[in-house]
């Protein structure tokens, strides 16, 4: 059994998520106590709790602990099992870190899958939907299985409401890890503004804002396809194209905040990632890790990719893929950039 301390690191809810996946990948049994100790409110939100029981549901485990507010979670995974699923999340709660907690399982299947899932869509301190689908999805196929994504209707908090479907085809063979050092040359970049249920002035705004600060205009600024379900909601975002990788940025309006601060935060991030060379951004990065960790575990090989910035996120990430899998990370600077770097080694 693999033991986990949920306090460690960043002490949040991807320690937990991605013990689910690695141990339904693996079959090892998981026992995490402390779980989201770092949190102001610790222990299994609604969110987390609908991970645990797709996982369960995935992999037909026999689950201990899984309730709201449960800090020690015991989860003994059986085989996984292809299929067509739906998960809901009663509340606001990113309905795409359920997806993300059993796709590793369902993408190393012996056949293809169909997800449904509800809920969230664009949250903060989770990856928005435009982001695994323009920037996660195409390094997932080029690892050699497939990811189709379908927006049906956005969510936002707090109404939630979000519909979205992933189509899952396993790679043939198994996960194909590669390197990934560099962007290459920019072939694209716009923004796109999100607003149901908002006056249209403010996404004008907004993405005024992004066009006078980096220079874009015409097809550069965009207003997104109104697909909402409940409640209205805010995502400003940009989409910055490469040769080798595409980056996706989001910044989200809320109650109080002017449309301009909105397009200011974003234009801060896009131009930090501009001012480097690096091929990926921090939260691409910790997406990645796992990726290239099973794909190196499958085929035995090598594999690295740069990186602007490494956060407590991904270093925690990085550690919990090491107790499950017989991969070993290290994090280096090369020059101006950081590469992380995975190779599977003999397990103890």
């Amino acid at each position: 059994m693999i033991e986990l301390d949920g306090s460690q690191g960043e002490g949040g809810g991807q320690i937990l998520r991605t013990g689910l996946a690695l141990s339904m990948v693996t079959g090892r049994p998981l026992r995490i106590e402390r779980i989201r100790a770092r949190r102001p409110k610790p222990g299994l939100m609604r969110q987390h709790l609908a991970c645990v029981l797709a996982a369960a549901d995935v992999s037909g485990a026999q689950v201990e602990g899984a309730e709201l507010g449960a800090q020690t979670l015991c989860f003994s995974p059986g085989a996984v099992r292809a299929g067509d699923y739906r998960f809901a999340i009663a509340s606001a709660g990113s309905c795409l870190l359920v997806l993300q907690t059993v796709l590793p399982a369902l993408m190393l299947a012996d056949a293809p899958s169909r997800v449904r899932l509800s809920g969230g869509t664009h949250n903060p301190m989770a990856p928005p939907f435009h982001f695994l689908q323009r920037a996660y999805a195409p390094l997932v196929r080029r690892m050699g299985a497939d990811l189709q994504l379908t927006l049906r209707r956005c969510g936002f908090y707090p109404a939630g409401g979000g519909e979205v479907e992933a189509a899952i085809h396993p790679a043939a063979g198994g996960l194909q890890p590669f390197d990934l050092l560099a962007r290459g040359a920019p072939k694209a970049a716009f923004a796109e503004c999100l607003a149901p249920g908002l006056a249209r002035n403010i996404a004008r705004r907004e993405l005024d804002a992004v066009g006078a600060a980096m220079g874009w205009s015409g097809d550069q600024l965009r207003i997104g396809e109104q697909r909402q379900n409940e409640g209205p909601g805010n995502a400003l975002m940009a989409t910055l194209e490469y040769e080798q990788v595409t980056e996706v940025f989001c910044s989200l309006g809320e109650r109080g905040l002017s449309a301009e601060e909105v397009a200011r935060r974003l234009v801060v991030e896009v131009r930090a990632f501009q001012a480097g060379n690096a091929a990926v951004g921090a939260h691409l990065a910790d997406q990645l890790a796992l990726l290239m960790g099973l794909a190196v575990w499958q085929s035995g090989r090598s594999a690295a990719f740069t990186c602007s910035e490494l956060t407590e996120h991904t270093r925690t990430n990085c550690a919990v893929i090491e107790r499950f899998l017989p991969v070993r990370f290290a994090l280096e600077v090369e020059g101006s950039q950081l590469a992380v770097k995975a190779a599977r080694v003999a397990m103890a």
